[in-house]
């Protein structure tokens, strides 16, 4: 599949690493290449407390970023002690549009999981206090996090969405249910993703957005290469053949879909 020559609507890679090894080194010509390639916008997401001031510095220097403060599963353990108000005082940034990204790994088990837990469930917390989007990751835990999703909604409803989703259709049934959002990244488009792909068709329009989760993941055709943002089209063409829409309406769709759980962007930008 190749990129259209043009595209008509706005198109938003709702989760990259701009500031990691493969894309920060040219970052300059990384973002030129997906704006070029139709991307209007990039959601820039953190995952440790060190990153958190270059992830935002990007999106201060660049007028179509935007970031996130979080921390990642993996890191965990490290974070263990973070106070919950470093973590609500760094969502005040005005380019701070998301929380995250945060959640549950079992899959790697770099951090006990009990610490990802308890750190899991601060993140929903501060997204309940702020009413900022939390931005989660989950692999190998669907019990664990649907169970903490379930739980903490009925404390109080807070805005999320699952990026990079590859967990089972009944996962995915039970988070739309309680309201959340779910991300598809270039994983859609790979062969053996044929349940994955089943799934995407049955996703409400109005609860999905597009990702890349560059520079990992990059879809078919450029698998194996340093994934980029301009990548994003590739995901979201695969997308609109398979639900039979056509790119023009899942491009307008996914961004204003954006707009409407990412509200803050609409004042940073």
């Amino acid at each position: 599949m190749t990129l259209s020559a043009t595209l008509g609507a706005p198109l938003i890679d709702s989760h990259c690493h701009l500031n990691y090894e493969g894309l920060a080194e040219r970052q300059d010509e990384v973002l030129s290449h997906a704006r070029k390639a139709g991307v209007t916008g990039f959601l820039n997401i953190s995952t440790r407390e060190r990153e958190w001031r270059d992830v935002v510095a990007t999106a201060e220097r660049e007028p179509d970023v935007w970031a996130t403060v979080g921390i990642h599963p993996h890191e965990a353990d490290r974070h263990a002690d973070l106070g919950r108000q470093v973590l609500r005082a760094a969502t005040d940034h005005p380019r701070a549009i998301g929380i995250g990204e945060s959640g549950l790994d079992y899959y790697y088990d770099k951090s006990d999981r009990a610490v990802q837990r308890d750190l899991f469930r601060m993140h929903i917390d501060v997204a309940r206090e702020t009413g900022l989007p939390l931005v989660i990751h989950t692999r190998d835990a669907d019990d664990d996090t649907a169970n903490i999703l379930t739980d903490e909604m009925g404390k109080g409803e807070f805005p999320a969405l699952i990026h990079c989703f590859t967990a089972s259709a009944a996962f995915g049934r039970t988070v739309l249910n309680l309201g959340l959002t779910i991300s598809l990244s270039g994983i859609v488009t790979f062969k053996n993703a044929r349940d994955l792909q089943d799934f995407a068709k049955e996703i409400p329009a109005d609860k999905l957005l597009v990702e890349t989760d560059s520079p990992f993941l990059a879809p078919v055709p450029h698998r194996g290469k340093t994934c980029e943002p301009a990548f994003v089209r590739n995901t979201a063409e695969f997308l609109a053949e398979l639900r039979g829409e056509d790119i023009e309406e899942l491009a307008a769709t996914t961004s204003r879909n954006f707009f409407n759980l990412f509200t803050k962007a609409k004042d940073a930008s």
